[in-house]
C-alpha cells in the first residue's frame, strides 16, 4: 500500500515542486520515500521528455529492499509504481513462472504484476484479484498506462496537456503542480445536490479521476491519450445461473482468507452486524491465533452497539478495543478528519471512521472490513420498500416543494414514484438545497450510474448501488480515512469473484423481507434471533446536535466564504431556523465544503 505521484513533461518540473506536492501523500506510505527524476538511468527511452516518479511505501507484504518502488524489469526496461495489494498474487506467480519468467524478489505483488504487463500488456490485469491503482510505462512502445481496480478503491487522478501529464494517489497533490487552476462549477453543483463529486471529473477543471475499472493508455511522445478502455462492465453479468449455496461460501471464505496474507499482524473492524460479524466467524474458523477486533461506539446510549460488538467478540474471543465517539468532538478531531479528505464529501460518518482508523493504526498496518456486504445482499431496502407506495396527494407534493426547510428533503415525494431511477436519486440528491442556494440542478452525471433503472427489478437496483452509493461513497470514504492513518482497509465482500457469482445467479436467495437471511443463518448457531434480526444502526456521528452546538463557529467559518455569498448569502440563517436532521447535514455540507475550499 502506498502513494505516488509521477509527471512527464516538455520542460523541467522543480523538485521543490513535487517535495510539495507529496506533503499530500505521505501519510499512505510513511515507511519509505524514493524519488526518480531520471528515468535514462533506469529504463531506455528515447524521447525528449522530463520524468518525474517519487513513492511513498507503506510496508505491508514482502518487506525487503527489492520489493520497494519505482519498480523496473532490467530485462524489459518497463517501470511500475502501483498502490495496492494483490490477493492472488502467489498464484499469478506461479503462473508466471511456469511460462519461464524469472523473479527478484522473493514474494512481491508489485513484481507480479510488473512481469504479467510486461509480458501480456494490459490484458493481464483481468486476472488481478485486488485492490489497486497502477500507473505502468512501457519504454519500447513509449506508453503510459494509467490502471484502477474494478470497483475504484484505490484512488487515481491525472492530468494531461499538450507540454505535461501528471498523475497522483492525491487529487490536491497534482493541483500543487499546476501553474493555474479553475473550479469545475459542474463538479462544485454536483456536490451541493449529492454530497460527493461524481466520477470521472473533479472540482478542478481539467484533473480528472480514473473510472473504476478503466485503463488509459497515454502516448509518451506527444503526451496524448490514446485510449480509454473498460475492463470489467458490472452490467454485463448475467443473471440465470441457480444459486448454490455451498459455492457461494466456499467463495467467501476464500475472499477472507486471501486477504489475511500479510507480513505484519492484521486486525478486523468489528461493528457486531451481520457483515463484519460473518467475516469474524469465518476468520476464527480457520484461525489458531487470538484475533484482534475493534468497534467505535457512541456515547449516547440512542447509537450505542457495544453491546453487539462486545457480544460478537466474546463469542470469537477476539482482542477487542472499543473507540468512543463522544456527543462533543473537539474541533481538532473534526478537523484532522475534514483534511483526511481530498474532495469535498458530505458523510459526517468520515469523523467515526477516521478517528477508528487512527485506533487502529497506532498498533496495525492491516485491517479487514465489511464493506460491500450490504451491496452483495441486498442489504438496502430503500428503493425496493417506497417504490411500491403510490403518489401521495397533490397537496403534499406542493407543501414539500414549498416548504422545504421545514420538512426535510424535497426529493421525498419522489420516493413514492412509479419510476425507478427517480426513486433512486431521491436517496442522494437533495434539489432543495440547490434551490435555496439558487442554483439549477445539473443531472447529467445520473446516465453513467443508473441507465439500468428501466423497471423495478432487483439485480438494477443492486448494481446502481455498486455504481454510485459504493464505488463514488462509500469506497472513497474508507480509502481516505484509513490512510490517512496508515492503515490499510481490505474487504473480502468486495472480491469481484463474489460479486459476478452473486449477481450471476437468478438472486432466488435474497429474500427483500429478510435482508441477509444466508449470512443469519451463517451466524445462527452462534447467536439468538435478537442479535440477528435487530435493526441496522449504521456508523453514526450524530451530526445534528454537533451541528447546532457549533452553529456560532460555523457561523464565522462560512462568513467570509465567496463560495455562500456568491450563491445565496442567507442560506445558513435560512438553514439554521428549523432544526431538523436534513438541514443539519446541509449545514454540515456546506461547512465542509468551506473546510476544503480553504485546504485547497
Amino acid at each position: 500500500m502506498c502513494g505516488f505521484i509521477g509527471g512527464v513533461s516538455k520542460t523541467p518540473i522543480r523538485n521543490n515542486s513535487f517535495s510539495n506536492a507529496n506533503k499530500h501523500i505521505i501519510c499512505r506510505g510513511p515507511d519509505k520515500n524514493l524519488y526518480i527524476n531520471n528515468t535514462k538511468n533506469l529504463i531506455d527511452i528515447n524521447i525528449e521528455k522530463y520524468f518525474h516518479f517519487e513513492f511513498n511505501r507503506l510496508s505491508i507484504l514482502d518487506l525487503a529492499d527489492e520489493a520497494d518502488q519505482p519498480m523496473y524489469s532490467g530485462e524489459s526496461t518497463d517501470l511500475l509504481m502501483f498502490n495496492g495489494e494483490i490477493f492472488n498474487h502467489a498464484e499469478l506467480r506461479k503462473e508466471l513462472e511456469s511460462e519461464g519468467i524469472k523473479f527478484k524478489t522473493s514474494h512481491s505483488d508489485t513484481e507480479v504484476i510488473l512481469k504479467g504487463l510486461s509480458t501480456y500488456g494490459p490484458k493481464f490485469i483481468e486476472k488481478l484479484n485486488g485492490q489497486f491503482a497502477i500507473f505502468f510505462l512501457n519504454s519500447k512502445q513509449k506508453k503510459a498506462y494509467l490502471i484502477r481496480d474494478r470497483l475504484g478503491q484505490k484512488p487515481l487522478y491525472y492530468f494531461i496537456s499538450n507540454n505535461k501529464f501528471l498523475f497522483s494517489s492525491n487529487f490536491i497533490s497534482i493541483k500543487e503542480l499546476i501553474d493555474d487552476y479553475q473550479i469545475n462549477e459542474e463538479s462544485l453543483n454536483n456536490y451541493l445536490n449529492t454530497g460527493v463529486v461524481p466520477t470521472e471529473k473533479t472540482l478542478i477543471k481539467n484533473i480528472l479521476e480514473v473510472k473504476p475499472s478503466e485503463i488509459i493508455e497515454i502516448d509518451l511522445s506527444n503526451l496524448e491519450i490514446l485510449t480509454k478502455q473498460i475492463y470489467w462492465d458490472i452490467n454485463n453479468i448475467s443473471n440465470d445461473t441457480p444459486f448454490d449455496e455451498k459455492q457461494f461460501f466456499s467463495l467467501f471464505h476464500d475472499a477472507v482468507k486471501i486477504r489475511q496474507s500479510a507480513d505484519v499482524p492484521v486486525a478486523y473492524f468489528l461493528s457486531g452486524g451481520i457483515d463484519s460479524t460473518s467475516i469474524l466467524k469465518s476468520a476464527y474458523e480457520s484461525s489458531e491465533e487470538t484475533l484482534n477486533s475493534f468497534s467505535a461506539v457512541h456515547s449516547n446510549k440512542k447509537y450505542d452497539e457495544s453491546y453487539w460488538s462486545s457480544t460478537a467478540s466474546n463469542q470469537y474471543n477476539t482482542s477487542h478495543t472499543t473507540e468512543i465517539i463522544e456527543n462533543n468532538i473537539s474541533l481538532e478531531s473534526i478537523n484532522n478528519a475534514l483534511s483526511s479528505i481530498d474532495q469535498p464529501y458530505f458523510d459526517p460518518s468520515v469523523v467515526p471512521s477516521y478517528l477508528l482508523s487512527n485506533k487502529i493504526s497506532k498498533h496495525y498496518k492491516v485491517a479487514i472490513s465489511g464493506d460491500g456486504g450490504d451491496e452483495l445482499l441486498s442489504g438496502y431496502q430503500r428503493v425496493i420498500k417506497t417504490n411500491n407506495i403510490k403518489y401521495k396527494t397533490n397537496m403534499s407534493k406542493l407543501i414539500f416543494s414549498l416548504y422545504p426547510s421545514i420538512l426535510g428533503t424535497g426529493n421525498k415525494i419522489l420516493r413514492y414514484s412509479k419510476n425507478t431511477a427517480d426513486a433512486y436519486w431521491s436517496f442522494h440528491e437533495d434539489k432543495k438545497l440547490l434551490n435555496l442556494l439558487n442554483l439549477k440542478p445539473d443531472l447529467s452525471y445520473r446516465e453513467q450510474f443508473t441507465t439500468n433503472l428501466k423497471n423495478q427489478n432487483l439485480k438494477d437496483i443492486m448494481i446502481s448501488d455498486y455504481k454510485f452509493f459504493l464505488s463514488e461513497m462509500m469506497l472513497f470514504k474508507v480509502d481516505r480515512t484509513s490512510m490517512a492513518n496508515s492503515l490499510e482497509v481490505r474487504s473480502p465482500f468486495l472480491d469481484y469473484r463474489l460479486i459476478e457469482y452473486v449477481l450471476g445467479s437468478n438472486l432466488n436467495f435474497i429474500n427483500t423481507n429478510n435482508p441477509k437471511q444466508i449470512m443469519k443463518e451463517y451466524l445462527s448457531d452462534d447467536f439468538n434471533n435478537e442479535f440477528l434480526y435487530r435493526k441496522k444502526q449504521g456508523f453514526v456521528f450524530d451530526v445534528e446536535n454537533w451541528v447546532y452546538e457549533n452553529i456560532d463557529y460555523i457561523a464565522s467559518e462560512l462568513k467570509d466564504s465567496t463560495i455562500i455569498k456568491e450563491y445565496n448569502k442567507n442560506i445558513l440563517r435560512n438553514l439554521s431556523l428549523f432544526k431538523t436532521r436534513m438541514n443539519g447535514i446541509r449545514i454540515w455540507k456546506l461547512f465542509v465544503l468551506e473546510n476544503f475550499m480553504k485546504r485547497l
